[in-house]
């Protein structure tokens, strides 16, 4: 499949050398601010739109100027959804153009972010000319762009994922300062994290309704390139549109220490690459250098591991009946019980919270379930990667295992862990 996919790649690249970036409109009103980009390769279009609603949190005055710039560098980083379906050699970037510098910076972007697609679909390219920028010659430098320097520093923006991390950031900053929760496409998990941190009301979160253009779903489907791309790089663009719109400066993420272990040994594949403390510091240096040092953005929990953050969460009570962090269950905010995230969840849990009450919060035994084996020995190191999910680092794994093995002797995949350790000695 690795080989035929890129096979598929290369026909693509001739099929479609140039992606367009083309345009992108906007409007708003008091309540909301509405972005739509138009991006297009030959006979494929694509015009994905983005309702920003503000809530109550409006407080910058809003004017086209500024906005552009915000916008622009947002469209840079959803184009990748569109261009990874058809791989076009060239990108041409119709609004604005870049110099040098600002070209490397996008090109380790797409190249790092891209890492597991470029894995799993068999794709071998150099970070150094696996794209090419091309632009309209009368359009205007980036330079020219505006970008307001925001002050206000008694407020913290702290997006929302549904999961432990978000929540450990959440009660962190609700002691001490004013929040402003942020959250792309509500679901279950989300709101009611946020309600349960006091924010019952839709007026009183952040929200963007992110929409993905139905005809790349649809190409998916007509079997066209697709896989993993860089949320977290997206959503730091986002935040920055955030600070503007609220007047806040500082924007705390939830990525820990964690996400900088590669997910395959021996190279920079990594599926948490836009968590990673090398994006971190490369998104700061790009504020810095193209944003006028706009926001502040850092993540909060990059000091701790899995682990320390674990035992932070159970302190949380009343985040344990409704937190969840899995992706193949979150259309019906649920626990799945079948896959990696969970089983991840459940392991660096399990050493705070009391075996049944992880039981109850997850609905099934996850330590007694063979079919999760796999998963098992991906996480612990026992198989030669790590699953391509946002989990903890193998030592993280093991060690959590260790501090329960004993009390919990009699479930399966304890037991095989057990066995595992036998045969090393």
């Amino acid at each position: 499949m690795m080989k035929e996919n890129y096979i598929l790649y290369s026909n693509l690249q001739k099929k479609y050398p140039v992606f367009h970036f083309d345009r992108y409109d906007f409007y708003y009103s008091d309540f909301h601010l509405v972005i739509q980009y138009f991006f297009h390769s030959e006979e494929h279009y694509f015009s994905p739109k983005m309702n920003i609603k503000f809530g109550t949190y409006l407080k910058n005055q809003l004017s086209d100027d500024l906005l552009k710039g915000f916008i622009f560098n947002i469209g840079m980083i959803e184009l990748i959804s569109y261009w990874k379906s058809v791989g076009s050699p060239i990108i041409k970037i119709h609004p604005f153009q870049l110099d040098s510098e600002q070209e490397s910076w996008w090109r380790k972007l797409y190249y790092k972010g891209l890492g597991e697609f470029f894995y799993q679909n068999g794709i071998k390219v150099s970070p150094s000319d696996f794209i090419q920028f091309k632009y309209d010659d009368q359009a205007p430098h980036y330079q020219t762009l505006l970008f307001p320097k925001v002050e206000n520093l008694q407020q913290v923006i702290v997006p929302i994922g549904g999961g432990k991390d978000s929540v450990v950031t959440l009660e962190h900053y609700r002691k001490t300062n004013s929040i402003i929760p942020f959250i792309i496409n509500p679901r279950g998990a989300t709101l009611e994290c946020a309600r349960i941190a006091g924010f019952d009301s839709f007026d009183h979160i952040f929200i963007i309704d992110r929409q993905i253009d139905p005809h790349l779903l649809k190409m998916n489907e007509d079997g066209f390139l697709n896989g993993h791309t860089p949320f977290s790089a997206m959503l730091a663009f986002y935040t920055a549109l955030v600070g503007y719109i609220t007047n806040t400066r500082t924007i705390a993420l939830s990525n820990e220490s964690s996400a900088n272990e590669v997910t395959i040994p021996g190279t920079d594949v990594n599926h948490q690459y836009s968590k990673s403390e090398e994006f971190e510091k490369d998104f700061q240096y790009y504020v810095e250098r193209y944003m006028n040092s706009c926001v502040d953005y850092f993540s909060y929990l990059r000091p701790y591991s899995e682990l320390q953050i674990a035992e932070m969460f159970a302190q949380y009570t009343p985040y344990h009946s409704v937190f969840k962090s899995c992706n193949a269950g979150s259309k019906q905010n649920i626990w799945c019980c079948n896959c990696s995230k969970c089983l991840f969840a459940f392991t660096i849990l399990s050493p705070f919270i009391s075996h049944e009450k992880l039981v109850t919060i997850f609905g099934e035994d996850l330590f007694n379930k063979p079919e999760l084996l796999n998963y098992f020995e991906e996480l612990t190191g026992i198989a030669d990667q790590k699953p391509f999910e946002c989990v903890g680092t193998i030592d993280e794994v093991n060690e959590a295992i260790q501090m329960v093995m004993n009390q919990l002797d009699d479930k399966f995949l304890i037991q095989k862990y057990k066995e595992h350790l036998t045969r090393k000695k």
